[in-house]
């Protein structure tokens, strides 16, 4: 029979390190470049591949920051790891009571 203390231990022995980011950032220029700088950090510090996520967030971000841009609102980045090494990436702009045609 298992005592609780060792159900514990099995259930921390799967544990798997969640890798989860996430900034809001200024809709302008300046805001999409800082979204590039700060997924290739979080890519280098994941040990993941630069490339094509940097481009991805790069081109979403200044899609963001041109075509969404909302006075006084801000866009974010998010990004994160599925296991085993699957790299989500989601960029969420600012026109959000406005979807394209």
């Amino acid at each position: 029979m298992n005592t609780l203390g060792d159900m514990n231990q099995r259930i921390s022995t799967y544990r798997v390190p969640l890798r989860q980011f996430s900034v809001p950032l200024s809709a302008t220029c300046r805001g999409a470049r800082l979204a590039r700088l700060l997924a290739t950090e979080k890519l280098l510090a994941w040990e993941l591949p630069l490339d094509p996520a940097r481009l991805i967030v790069a081109e979403l971000a200044t899609n963001a920051a041109l075509h969404g841009r909302v006075p006084g609102r801000s866009f974010r980045l998010a990004l994160s790891v599925v296991p085993p090494r699957t790299l989500r990436i989601e960029l969420t702009d600012t026109r959000g009571d406005r979807h394209p045609r």
